[in-house]
């Protein structure tokens, strides 16, 4: 089967001095790409220094303190970067309108010319998301990781890039992730220590490999696993999406 390349995207976190973006600052942007539905190498992650004193509940939370930020840099001086890194992408973010709010407000202390976050990419609020699929459930990263098996075990204090590691590990599991659609054995021949070199077959070996059709027992047992994955991923699996949409 053919891979469908999907749009790049960007999962993003922020930490701020405090809760309310009329009165705060951002210290710190943590961003992570994915590509094909799997993290890339390529990350945004810097501490900002916020030129204000830091809030002892945000303190608590993340555990930043303005002494650490005195020799980072200021937002502007990073805005440009950050932009670039974005633009263009799909950009994933939990409970999106607070890190929204925090960098257009960001932002426009630069002035009218640089925009809203939104003018540069687009914004999926992976909380909504959540809500969407577990209506009356709890819903925050700690529950998720909980609820599809990511490994949170160093999240004792949040951390902007550590973060969006981990919230990208949660929307690739609740939008059907990579993991789900590999069996283990092909898992196992991708990571293992001692997977086996692929070896491209020439011509005259192609010709002579058989076409086996599938049974109605492994065609319905291939029509079953796509529905569950297009359930659990909210009408989100690629392979159904083709189907409905007659490619």
């Amino acid at each position: 089967m053919t891979a469908v390349n999907a749009p790049r995207q960007i999962v993003l976190d922020t930490e701020t001095t405090g809760l309310e973006v009329e009165n705060h600052r951002i210290i710190e942007i943590g961003c992570i790409e994915i590509r094909n539905r799997r993290r890339t190498d390529r990350h945004f992650h810097h501490y900002v220094n916020p030129e204000q004193d830091i809030d002892e509940g945000a303190y608590q939370v993340h555990g930043i303190s303005r002494a650490e930020l005195a020799g980072k840099p200021l937002f502007r001086d990073i805005a440009r970067d950050l932009i670039d890194f974005l633009n263009g992408s799909e950009v994933i973010i939990h409970n999106a309108a607070f890190d929204e709010g925090f960098i257009d407000k960001e932002l426009a202390r630069l002035g009218p010319d640089w925009g809203r976050l939104r003018d540069h990419c687009t914004i999926t609020d992976s909380l909504a998301l959540a809500r969407e699929l577990h209506p009356g459930q709890k819903n925050g990263l700690d529950a998720l990781c909980t609820r599809y098996g990511v490994d949170n075990s160093t999240r004792d204090l949040h951390g902007a890039l550590l973060d969006a590691r981990i919230l990208a590990d949660v929307y690739l599991a609740m939008t059907g992730g990579q993991a789900a659609l590999l069996l283990e054995e092909e898992s196992a021949a991708v990571t293992g220590a001692g997977a086996a070199k692929a070896h491209r077959l020439l011509p005259e070996r192609r010709e002579r490999l058989p076409t086996i059709a599938p049974t109605a027992a492994e065609l319905a047992a291939h029509h079953e696993r796509l529905d569950a994955l297009d359930a659990s991923s909210g009408g989100r699996c690629v392979w159904r999406k083709l189907e409905r949409d007659g490619s």
